[in-house]
């Protein structure tokens, strides 16, 4: 066999080794019959021994080739997984740091090094050996292949690889930071917290995975968990911009919003050209009412990034922004640009519908909006008959016999007032009203009832099944749960607190369970009024069944389902708040709302717009006014375009108001 033929059976029978390491170990028998010492064949050989379970063999080939080529970092690293599977720690580490002596290049050589030193109970050298890893790995082909897929945002493709590579070595603290990311772009927050946290008890050392880990947390609604992982990269790296980005970012999340602009504007002082910081800033300031100086700050964004979509959407989101034609030549110009991605285009595009919609160019502007609702869908991967099917399963565990039986059970605390429906109902208005009265504390959408449905999902039963089988002491205990985990939200030591989470309708059960004495309050409002205002409001996260008519109306119907089954089951335990009713007659529905709450009427509750409080939804601007009808009936203008909607609603259509009011 000539030179030539025997590297390309060596090359082949390397690729083989991973996926077919028998046909390998043939291909290596083969070699050796021609080349009888041939090191990448007696590698190949030794590596099939191993992974075929028989380390014995592999370890006496590896320690007869690491005599004769003592300067192979690849002999010393495979005689070191071999001792490793037999058991012999010591061994194992002598080798591994003989092979990375020889070959500190090859990141293999770090990684086991890093997982011995582990089982050695070293984990200070280990984080360290992991850290070499994370930098040799720079020009691993399947992790650049992996890193290539997440960069072309084709998750679809790097997922398997990823997988494929923690098979086979599951502390590749690379590979597992990158899986982590792509569960956060799926929104998969829990498996990414969970990866993230194995790569940092392997590698505590890790910064990058630190930073993701403290954006999941953030993601998650886990503001103060995050805020120790942000102070403790700042520790090491205290002028790192993007490290006080996020800083600032979790501070918001806190309700820290002084704090926050803070950052932003010593941040500015420095990084004037960036536009993704004014961007921020811009967010910052709205949410604390500072709306011109949000516009400005916008608008330095758009200067900087003329087809930066966020920014644009930004404006067109405050709902008192009207551009002139300048500006949305300015956008569609933008539009055309070929690279742009599908986050500046989506943006764009509800911008645009904005925009065209003021000028009452309304078939234009609704084509936008679709437009905008389809890249979003796409990207989300919303499945209509899991939310049907979750309203079918909630009706039939929560029935009145459940609550008879556990009846009392929970936290005792009548603290939260929990605000449901739709968004786009009158839910931020409601809780500004609410807020308004000297006992009531308004914070933001709540996480942690979600969770603690993940957490109840995780047994057995899953979820809400798995709610029958809590006793009085588990349901008291995820009650104070809730007390505890959102009293970081609580700034003003008010009596009573509201919880503005609007999917939450979907767990009343729960709450009514785990929190007997909360209030409960469903926002309603016109369904095609609702839907339609739902479909042209890009939300900054979750809604994801917001992005298609028909899935609109599908969802809306399944609410309106629950929520009257929860009237029949708990009769008067959900305080239904009709917007239009609201509009009509402001004061007799805030007296009706404030008695439900057992709260004295409070005149300054009927100049709620008054209230200086920071209010982060898509209503922010417009709860700062009184009361106006304009919007009540803004869906006709688009009622030709909405038939899909309204089939999807069927007796919802006319049955919306509930059985209760």
């Amino acid at each position: 066999m000539a030179a030539d033929s025997i590297e390309a059976a060596v090359a082949h029978a390397w690729q083989l080794l991973t996926q077919r390491p028998t046909l390998a170990s043939r291909q290596a028998h083969e070699i050796l019959k021609i080349d009888a010492r041939n090191l990448d064949a007696r590698l190949i050989l030794g590596i099939s021994l191993r992974l075929g379970g028989d380390p014995a063999a592999a370890r006496d080939l590896m320690s007869t080739l690491v005599r004769e080529h003592g300067d192979s970092g690849r002999a010393w690293l495979e005689l070191g997984l071999a001792e490793a599977d037999l058991g012999d720690v010591g061994a194992a580490l002598t080798a591994g740091r003989e092979a990375v002596r020889l070959e500190p290049d090859l990141p293999d050589v770090w990684r086991f090094l890093g997982d011995v030193l582990t089982q050695a109970g070293d984990p200070t050298s280990a984080d360290v050996a992991y850290l070499r890893y994370v930098e040799a790995a720079v020009g691993d082909a399947q992790l650049m292949l992996a890193a290539d897929a997440l960069a072309g945002n084709r998750l679809d493709t790097a997922e398997p690889i990823l997988r494929d590579r923690l098979r086979v070595h599951p502390t590749d603290v690379v590979a597992i930071r990158m899986l982590a990311e792509l569960g956060a772009r799926l929104g998969r927050y829990d498996d990414a917290a969970a990866l993230l946290t194995r790569c940092l008890e392997l590698a505590p050392g890790f910064t990058a995975a630190r930073r993701n880990y403290a954006g999941v947390l953030h993601r998650q609604g886990k503001g103060a968990e995050a805020l120790v992982e942000v102070e403790r990269l700042l520790a090491a790296e205290p002028s790192d911009p993007s490290y006080r980005t996020l800083q600032a970012a979790v501070l918001t999340g806190l309700g820290e919003y002084a704090a926050s602009i803070e950052i932003y504007e010593d941040l500015l002082t420095r990084h004037a050209d960036q536009p993704v910081l004014w961007l921020n800033y811009g967010h910052a300031l709205k949410t604390v009412g500072r709306q011109d100086d949000g516009v400005e700050a916008y608008r330095r964004c758009i200067a900087l990034a003329p087809a930066k979509g966020e920014a644009w959407w930004s404006l067109a989101n405050l709902k008192t922004v009207r551009f002139v034609s300048k500006q949305v030549e300015a956008m569609q110009a933008a539009l055309h640009q070929a690279r742009l991605g599908d986050e500046d285009r989506l943006h764009l595009h509800y911008a645009l519908g904005k925009a065209l919609e003021d000028g009452e160019r309304f078939d234009e502007s609704f084509d936008h909006y679709a437009q905008g609702a389809a890249i979003q869908k796409a990207r989300l991967g919303y499945d209509a008959l899991e939310t049907a099917q979750q309203v079918r399963k909630t009706a039939a565990i929560f029935g009145a016999e459940l609550f008879q039986a556990k009846a009392a059970l929970g936290d005792p605390a009548c603290d939260p007032i929990f605000v449901v429906g739709l968004p786009r109902s009158g839910s931020t208005l409601i809780e500004q009203i609410l807020s308004s009265h000297p006992e009531v504390e308004g914070t933001m959408e709540l996480p942690e009832i979600a969770a603690i449905a993940r957490r109840i999902g995780e047994g057995d039963a899953g979820y809400p099944a798995g709610v029958a089988d809590l006793d009085g002491k588990a349901l008291a205990a995820f009650g104070a749960r809730f007390l505890e985990r959102t009293q970081v939200q609580r700034k003003l030591g008010r009596q009573f607190f509201i919880d503005k989470m609007p999917n939450n309708w979907l767990h009343v059960g729960l709450i009514r369970l785990i929190l007997p004495n909360a209030k409960i309050i469903d926002a309603r409002r016109h369904p095609l009024a609702t839907c339609f205002s739902a479909f042209k409001q890009h939300f900054a996260r979750g809604q994801n069944f917001s992005y298609d008519l028909h899935d609109l109306g599908h969802y809306y119907r399944g609410y309106v389902r629950l929520m009257d089954h929860f009237d029949q089951v708990q009769p008067g335990k959900v305080h239904r708040v009709i917007y239009e009713d609201m509009v009509e007659d402001t004061e007799a529905e805030v007296r009706r709302l404030l008695d439900h709450c057992g709260l004295s009427f409070d005149p300054a509750c009927l100049r709620f717009y008054d209230n200086e409080r920071a209010v982060r939804t898509a209503s922010s601007e417009q709860v700062r006014q009184p009361i106006f009808r304009d919007g009540l009936e803004q869906w006709r203008n688009y009622s030709a375009h909405l038939r899909p909607l309204e089939a999807a609603l069927g007796n919802a259509l006319e049955a919306w108001r509930g059985e209760s009011k």
